[in-house]
């Protein structure tokens, strides 16, 4: 096997997901760049095992980790996701940026989406 197939895939989605995590605003497409980004480190992981021939197969070891890693990293951020997205009614990130401060927390549910004018209204009735 060629060891250049696969390395050049690896670079094709890695730049891909380098590209998703610098152009997208959505916190949920860039969670799915960043799989990516590890999906590539794991296809160079598992190609240059094969290459070396590794009789320990580490590269396979390490791809287990970094799988295990992901799903992790998964879970959270989804998590993280869906809390900013029920406190904001949005996952974009550019608006996520008020979290820390209660100020600019204020400020931001003043700007709340017309819908959830609509849902405080049920809520007194």
């Amino acid at each position: 096997m060629h060891l250049a197939y696969p390395v050049v895939l690896a670079a094709l989605l890695f730049s891909v997901g380098v590209y998703g995590v610098l152009a997208r605003r959505n916190a949920v497409l860039v969670l799915m760049s960043v799989e990516l980004m590890l999906n590539a480190v794991n296809l160079n992981l598992v190609a240059f095992d094969a290459w070396l021939r590794d009789s320990l197969h580490a590269g396979q070891a390490l791809t287990l980790f970094t799988i295990t890693v992901a799903a992790a990293e998964v879970g959270l951020g989804l998590a993280i996701v869906l809390l900013l997205f029920r406190a904001r009614g949005t996952a974009d990130i550019d608006r996520a940026t008020a979290l820390g401060d209660p100020a600019e927390a204020l400020a931001t549910v003043e700007e709340a989406p017309a819908g959830a004018d609509a849902l405080k209204g049920q809520d007194a009735a």
